[in-house]
């Protein structure tokens, strides 16, 4: 079955995101390792990990529908002085991620693609918890 070509169009915005994801993440990771921070280091470092695994997902998909795989150019990475400003970039940065898969997802829905509406609803509540987690910690650091 053919995928509709704007949905093709939203996996390769939401793999851009996705590895934008991976590089503030592994960045933020080893500014937190630098700082001497290894509890931070580490969750950062797995927050990239799970990220890229979500890559990894809109890359196959991609292939399969016989599409090479471009993230495009990344924007750099968001930094910080402390744990408290990673962490709202973060958010935003999460909070971005669940408002592009619910567009993509009502796309798909739209379209008739159940498919590309089951991995867009995966990658929605994945994105939804790595946000609440996000928020949960951005509290706690200014509590």
């Amino acid at each position: 079955m053919a995928v509709d070509s704007r949905t093709l169009g939203w996996m390769t915005r939401a793999l851009g995101h996705e590895m934008t994801a991976v590089q503030q993440y592994l960045a933020q990771s080893v500014l937190a390792r630098l700082w001497g921070d290894a509890a931070l280091a580490a969750e950062l470092r797995q927050e990239a990990l799970e990220e890229l695994d979500h890559a990894a997902l809109l890359m196959e998909q991609l292939i399969l529908h016989g599409v090479a795989p471009s993230a495009g150019s990344l924007p750099p990475a968001r930094l910080g002085r402390g744990a408290a400003e990673l962490q709202a970039h973060d958010a935003q940065l999460e909070a971005s991620a669940v408002h592009l898969y619910a567009d993509a997802l009502r796309h798909a829905q739209r379209v008739r693609d159940g498919e590309s509406a089951a991995l867009f609803a995966r990658l929605l509540d994945e994105e939804s918890q790595h946000l609440q987690r996000v928020q949960q910690t951005e509290g706690a650091t200014h509590g």
